[in-house]
């Protein structure tokens, strides 16, 4: 019965308190765990740790709480606060998922139970590629829920051990579960928002806490000043509202220069890029490439992936040629290379070259 039991991780959240129910009723033996990130509002804080230990009880399994706060504090909000110090807009979820959330919840389900199967309530799936002797990541049946961008992180180990129980569900289809399964949270609310902006109200509140406002120069790629600003880590490439420039064409934000304290905008057509540089790689479900690859790629969570050209740069990145100029190449957000519904692998997108500081 070995690989019958399963530890859960529990938000407080209907997909998480349905998932586990799905495995109850699949005959595993389910241990819900709590991860403590922070104190305040939102999922998998103070009120999700409440509905977590009311779902274990309706579904008679126990429920334990892990305190992460330490670690999340130095994986999470110290990570955030330094790219934002250095003009980035870091993407915080891809790093809890695999530092925060998957590698502690598998160590501590081996340690403490000497359980080797974890499982969550995210929408993507995993299968075995015979052929390749790998496990592969792949979207969700419904891809408008599709959460595999996040997970572009985990690694072989972690797609081994992990359950995805409503990878094959749309999100209409859980809540009709979750109410067949007369779940305390089937009517729950969706979490709209990053935890840290549904604790603090919003991102710029979030970071208004750890980052000193600092007023500096809005200029255009030229150098002309513009406006002024009241801090660089307000602003992320492609913004545009909030600028409180008038112009004859919508501005946008090109490119933030930490150093000099300068936001640089322009207009639409100049915030497109043929390509980024792509480094801090994870290859997922396949073995790095040592030669161009076919691909699609997604630059932002909501976007949509369009196809590329991915060309191995050195040990460190590729270059991702997009097959169309793109809007809003981030530095500091993930770019997830897809074949179709399996996720290949990601990085975190670099300033690009064509931008670089130096106006």
């Amino acid at each position: 019965m070995a690989q019958k039991r399963v530890v859960v991780g529990l938000s407080g959240g209907v997909d998480s308190s349905t998932a586990a129910a799905c495995l109850v009723t699949a005959g595993y033996e389910v241990i819900g765990l709590t991860l403590w990130l922070m104190p305040g509002k939102g999922q998998c804080c103070s009120e999700g740790m409440v509905d977590a230990a009311r779902i274990c009880e309706q579904l008679n399994i126990p429920h334990h709480v892990v305190d992460m706060r330490e670690v999340f504090q130095g994986q999470i909000i110290d990570y955030l606060v330094a790219g934002y110090g250095q003009g980035v807009t870091p993407l915080p979820c891809s790093q809890c998922n695999r530092w925060v959330k998957f590698a502690p919840m598998l160590q501590y389900a081996q340690q403490t139970w000497g359980i080797d199967r974890i499982a969550t309530g995210h929408y993507a799936q995993i299968t075995y590629n015979s052929l390749t002797q790998r496990y592969e990541l792949r979207r969700a049946v419904d891809r408008t829920k599709d959460q595999s961008y996040f997970l572009y992180t985990l690694n072989q180990e972690h797609l081994a051990a992990t359950l995805f129980p409503l990878g094959g569900y749309t999100k209409a289809q859980t809540r009709e579960l979750a109410a067949q399964y007369g779940l305390a949270t089937a009517a729950k609310p969706e979490s709209q928002d990053l935890c840290l902006v549904e604790s603090h109200g919003s991102m710029s509140a979030f970071l208004d806490r750890y980052v000193a406002p600092q007023t500096g120069e809005i200029v255009n790629q030229r150098g002309q000043v513009l406006g002024q600003h009241q801090g660089v880590h307000h602003y992320t490439v492609g913004q545009r509202r909030g600028l409180g420039i008038a112009a004859p064409e919508p501005l946008y934000v090109l490119a933030l220069d930490a150093p000099r304290n300068r936001v640089v905008v322009g207009y639409r057509q100049e915030a497109l890029a043929p390509d980024c540089r792509v480094d801090r790689l994870n290859w997922v479900s396949m073995a790095p490439p040592t030669t161009p690859l076919a691909a699609q790629v997604q630059i932002r969570y909501q976007a949509p992936a369009v196809d590329c050209w991915v060309i191995p740069a050195d040990e460190n990145g590729v270059m991702v040629q997009f097959a169309e100029p793109q809007f809003g190449v981030t530095p500091g957000q993930a770019a997830v290379l897809y074949q179709d519904d399996v996720l290949l692998g990601g990085g975190i997108i670099q300033t690009p070259s064509d931008k670089s500081p130096g106006w």
